[in-house]
């Protein structure tokens, strides 16, 4: 542990990196999606990308962009390997660290496995502006470890009592178990922006109640075909359809994370966030 943490603050050149944890409790709510075309989108503004594939059992960000992986975080633990070896590049220069997919290994690392994966990250050689980092759905010690250490958690949710439900859990074992109080809102799929607001005021009214958070509603994405389009074209919307509504939407969500402040204290640093980690 104090090798790995001394290493860490050697990162002196990683020290502004905004870290996203996209979350949402429940699966099915399009959270790789928004994470997806949110990274293409900041990388179509300049900015250098890096998207962690969290899900570690079920991984599906690949197979969402139709590339080819030769090896996976699991040849990283294993040894085999160091994580610059196995990042892909995506649409639009884009970098991606894959994880496999149908492995209950992954699942259930070690306390030694999850501190090899976070030492893996302190001793990457790919600068980055943005940490992406894609959630598996549910409330696991991994999706709540990656949700602490992250700098803002941005979850995702659709107007199904369901969604709203696990959206709920999640924020009440982040903020209960881990001081995470403040969390940023994707309302997902509503047919317009009023639909979007009021789900977010049902999420922010239940929480209200009994949860002591802050809330903001960051993003309205639109109920959009072109979704499912470019789904089955294994390509995300900002690019096979640029000009339709929920491109347009992830295009200004990506403005708006541009603008997000990376605070001056240690919580603003890629160091912090493989810290926190280290901590679980």
């Amino acid at each position: 542990m104090i090798d790995q943490a001394s290493g860490l603050r050697k990162m002196q050149k990683n020290n502004q990196i905004k870290v996203i944890a996209v979350s949402g409790g429940k699966g099915g709510v399009g959270k790789t999606n928004v994470s997806l075309n949110t990274s293409i989108a900041l990388a179509q503004q300049g900015k250098r990308v890096l998207v962690l594939d969290a899900d570690l059992g079920l991984a599906n960000v690949d197979v969402m962009l139709g590339l080819r992986v030769e090896r996976n975080l699991s040849h990283v633990l294993s040894g085999e390997c160091e994580l610059d070896d196995i990042i892909i590049e995506g649409p639009a220069g884009i970098k991606i660290i894959p994880a496999t997919s149908g492995t209950q290994s992954m699942v259930d690392l070690s306390p030694s496995e999850h501190a090899g994966l976070i030492r893996a990250f302190s001793d990457m050689r790919t600068d980055f502006d943005v940490l992406i980092v894609d959630t598996a759905a549910g409330i696991s010690d991994m999706v709540l470890s990656f949700a602490r250490a992250a700098q803002d958690v941005l979850l995702v949710v659709c107007d199904e009592p369901t969604s709203i439900t696990d959206c709920y859990a999640l924020m009440k074992l982040l903020s209960r178990d881990h001081d995470v109080f403040k969390f940023k809102v994707v309302a997902n799929m509503v047919r317009s922006p009023r639909e979007g607001q009021q789900l977010f005021d049902k999420l922010s009214k239940v929480s209200g109640r009994f949860l002591d958070v802050a809330l903001d509603l960051v993003a309205v994405i639109p109920y959009d075909e072109n979704i499912r389009k470019s789904v089955r074209k294994q390509q995300a919307i900002v690019e096979a359809f640029p000009d339709s509504p929920a491109s347009k939407a992830f295009k200004a969500l990506a403005s708006r994370v541009v603008k997000w402040p990376i605070p001056h204290h240690p919580s603003g640093h890629l160091e912090f966030f493989i810290e926190q980690l280290l901590e679980n």
